[in-house]
Order: C-alpha cells, then sequence, then structure tokens
C-alpha cells in the first residue's frame, strides 16, 4: 500500500471507518473513496476535516467497481448492520452477509486486497476460547443474529476457492474511542460513562447474574480505536497469511476498571450503581471476553497497545470533554 494508491472504506462515515479515513489522512493518503449511506445526518460530522477522492452511496458501490475495473487497490470493507439488539436476521443477511458476498466478488475479479470486519461477537459464550484459528468457525454459536451473520460469512469466505490476492476477516473486540457519538444505545460504555457522570456524578453498571462473576467484575477486552486501525492498516501493508485475525488487546478488564480509569481521570470520586441488565439482552450477555493476539503478533505486529486507563485518558481528555472528533 503507497500513498498513490486510490483505497475504498465502507461504513466510512461510521465510527471505525471514519477513524481509519483520518488515520490514513494522517499517513499520507488522500485517494480515497468513502461508501456509505451518507443520507443518515447524525454520522456525517465524524468526516468533518477529512481528505478524500470521492463519495459512494452503498447501494451505488458494487456497480460501480463493476463500471471501473483497475480503479481500486485495497478495499477496507467496514460497513455493516452492527445492532446486536436487532433480531431480524434477514437485516442482517442483506448487509452483512449478502453485501459482503459481493465485495469479495468485485475484490476476487479485480485482485483487490480485502479487510472486511467480523466480529468477536462470533465467539458467543466462547465455548471454543477467543482463539482466531480457521478450524473451529464452523462450530461458533454467537448469541445474536448479528454475530451469525458476520460467523456465516467468515464460514463461507473459508470454504471460496475463488480469492481475493490478500484476504484478513478481523475479529474487532470491544471497541472505544472518538467519533462514535452517533451510536446511540450501542456505544461504547465509556461514552455512556462518561455521560452518566456528567449528568449525575454516578455511573449505572449492570449487574452481574451470573454467580461466577460479582457486579462490575464483568470482564471484555477494551481496544482504543486508534489500535485497531493501526492493526487493520498493518494487515493490508504486510499481508501475511490469509485468514481471520482478532484485533484487541489480549488483557481483559472488569467494568468496574473502566469506569474507575474514567473517574480517575475526571479527578472524581469512584459512585457506581449496579442496576439489572435489561431482559432483552440478559440471556444472550457475555460475561467474558479476551483476544488471543498470538496470531497477528506471530506475524510480526509489534506495536504496543494502550492500556485501558491510557485509552480511557486520552479519549475522555482529547475528545468527549470537548465533544470533538478524530
Amino acid at each position: 500500500m503507497n500513498t498513490n494508491d486510490t483505497i475504498a472504506i465502507t461504513g466510512a462515515a461510521g465510527f471505525i471507518g471514519s477513524y481509519l479515513t483520518g488515520y490514513l489522512n494522517h499517513l499520507g493518503f488522500y485517494n480515497l473513496i468513502l461508501v456509505d449511506d451518507f443520507s443518515k445526518e447524525q454520522k456525517l460530522p465524524n468526516l468533518k476535516g477529512k481528505q478524500y477522492f470521492q463519495q459512494i452511496h452503498r447501494n451505488d458501490f458494487i456497480q460501480w467497481c463493476d463500471d471501473n475495473p483497475g480503479k481500486l487497490n485495497v478495499i477496507f470493507h467496514l460497513g455493516a448492520r452492527t445492532d446486536t439488539t436487532e433480531m431480524d436476521y434477514e437485516v442482517h443477511k442483506v448487509l452483512n452477509l449478502d453485501y459482503s458476498k459481493e465485495v469479495w466478488r468485485v475484490c476476487t475479479a479485480q485482485q483487490i486486497p480485502l479487510l472486511y470486519a467480523s466480529s468477536a461477537a462470533t465467539y458467543g459464550n466462547g465455548e471454543h476460547g477467543y482463539v482466531d484459528r480457521h478450524d473451529i468457525v464452523e462450530q461458533l454459536h454467537p448469541l445474536n443474529p448479528y454475530g451469525v451473520s458476520k460467523n456465516e460469512f467468515d464460514i463461507w469466505a473459508l470454504k471460496e476457492t475463488a480469492q481475493p490476492p490478500f484476504w484478513a476477516g478481523v475479529k474487532f473486540f470491544n471497541v472505544y474511542g472518538p467519533n462514535e457519538y452517533h451510536k446511540g444505545r450501542m456505544a461504547s460504555v465509556i461514552m455512556h460513562a462518561f455521560n452518566q457522570i456528567q449528568a449525575t456524578g454516578k455511573v449505572k453498571l449492570f449487574r452481574s447474574h451470573n454467580p461466577n462473576y460479582k457486579d462490575g467484575e464483568q470482564i471484555r477486552d477494551f481496544v482504543y480505536v486508534k489500535d485497531v486501525v493501526s492493526m487493520c492498516a498493518w494487515l493490508i501493508q504486510n499481508k501475511p497469511a490469509n485468514g481471520m485475525y482478532n484485533i484487541g488487546t489480549g488483557k481483559a478488564r472488569t467494568f468496574k476498571d473502566l469506569v474507575t480509569a474514567i473517574f480517575t481521570t475526571l479527578s472524581l470520586p469512584v459512585n457506581i450503581e449496579f442496576v439489572d441488565t435489561p431482559a432483552d439482552i440478559r440471556d444472550k450477555y457475555q460475561y467474558f471476553t479476551e483476544a488471543d493476539m498470538h496470531k497477528i503478533i506471530s506475524a510480526g505486529y509489534t506495536t504496543p497497545s494502550y492500556t485501558l486507563e491510557e485509552g480511557v485518558r486520552e479519549y475522555v481528555k482529547d475528545y468527549l470533554i470537548n465533544s470533538s472528533y478524530f
């Protein structure tokens, strides 16, 4: 990947896509084609100040690719329906499975390297661990239609004999950071907690409904979006073996750790209130996730990840306090 390359980013107005756009700008990449549904105005501030070549509506992108062979050098396919509370599988199938197959077809036909967003939601309750091995993909049991749609595409991709020249399916763990203001209920716990602290001086966390975990000690692999895009760019630039790659820190932390880091950053006393987990997600709630990061590290990725405290401090001080964007 060099700075003259023309790079398409689907989901470009969203959280990770817009951050990747800004990150690539900082690296000197400006021949960017941004793909999204740009009618959703709440996402448009994410693109303010970004430099790019063209915007294409997601519904027109596949036809545009077919009409412009040889134009693209890389596709970052990050666009998806990411609402884990949307229980209509058909919604996820159309946007996450069928659309991704079309992007794959284009990349295969035109020999375009492809990085696409899978998800840690594919791991379900973690019965098979959180290891990005290919031999367990068909055995995984995601807990919601979103995770199912992502896993179905992973299964499909691994079986395809016709492939892009390089491809990576990246399994994002719990990503947080700037440009997620539009996500509403699906925004990170950090953003919700910050807003609660500003409004009430305290944070509400879900009570544990699992006897193996104390209240607030549910565990997640929280990964800062800057680390996420760094790993994605590295994969495309270095092109290790094709396949699935976890994108996390490899060091799970509790929700209590997370909100303590926010209170500490704001120089406030820790004040937590525990509330019942909503009934509609209670039986699908993950109590532990932790990315096994050996594959990407073994492939040569060496950039240290932000610790939870470092990432929270930067996110809160540089972005949330001022409601600013990257």
